[in-house]
């Protein structure tokens, strides 16, 4: 294809349009696309849609949330009701090496509670997925989760202690008592098995992920 140029303005115009496609053509993804977060969430249940629709579940609110801040983020979540720590161990990897996120939610140990696995092991599986998570790179935030009254104040206050051992091992970002306010505060944010919000309840939580994600990416 021939081009005439009548003019330097035209000439102009057309160094222009080379310049542009040129760009288009050639440049890695843009700068808006590299900085955009990448959140993987591992969790159970409480991360599942549990007994509501999905498009209503904290993960899905969250998503339409972050993407009001971050416009290309994107968020894939891993969780699957009755999920533990061993699954979710087991899991990570291959999840890792798929996704690549920048960001790793772990909403994981709740159903280890409740099913009387050794603390011990849980703590050791918790310690392995953000160690595996910070040597790539990837910010993690630690959800905290506490287990029903029922099962005692002295079994709770061990539980809620492998969390703290764990967010003080590592440079993570850590969000204890995720259903704080929610669980034995109101009965209609919780479902009749005492254990798993309502969907009324999930723009709460899709709110405190997101100011401390939000938190962690303004720090970085």
């Amino acid at each position: 294809m021939t081009v005439l140029v009548t003019s330097l303005s035209d000439m102009q115009k057309l160094f222009s349009s080379i310049v542009l496609i040129f760009l288009t053509l050639f440049q890695t993804p843009s700068q808006a696309d590299q900085s955009a977060p990448r959140i993987l969430i591992l969790g159970d249940s409480l991360s599942a849609a549990y007994n509501i629709p999905v498009e209503q579940s904290w993960p899905s609110l969250f998503t339409t949330n972050i993407r009001a801040h971050y416009a290309q983020a994107s968020v894939y979540n891993a969780s699957i009701s009755g999920e533990t720590t061993h699954g979710g161990i087991q899991r990570l990897p291959e999840l890792l090496d798929r996704i690549e996120p920048s960001h790793l939610i772990i909403e994981l140990a709740g159903n280890d509670g409740l099913r009387g696995l050794k603390f011990s092991q849980t703590r050791k599986n918790l310690n392995n997925m953000v160690s595996l998570a910070l040597k790539q790179n990837i910010a993690v935030l630690l959800i905290g989760v506490d287990l029903p009254p029922n099962l005692g104040s002295a079994y709770n206050q061990r539980f809620q202690q492998i969390f703290e051992s764990v967010a003080s091992r590592y440079p993570v970002k850590y969000l204890p008592h995720f259903l704080d306010g929610v669980a034995a505060s109101d009965p209609g944010l919780m479902q009749t098995d005492g254990i798993h919000p309502t969907a009324l309840a999930q723009p709460i939580l899709a709110e405190r992920i997101l100011v401390n994600i939000l938190d962690m990416l303004t720090s970085n």
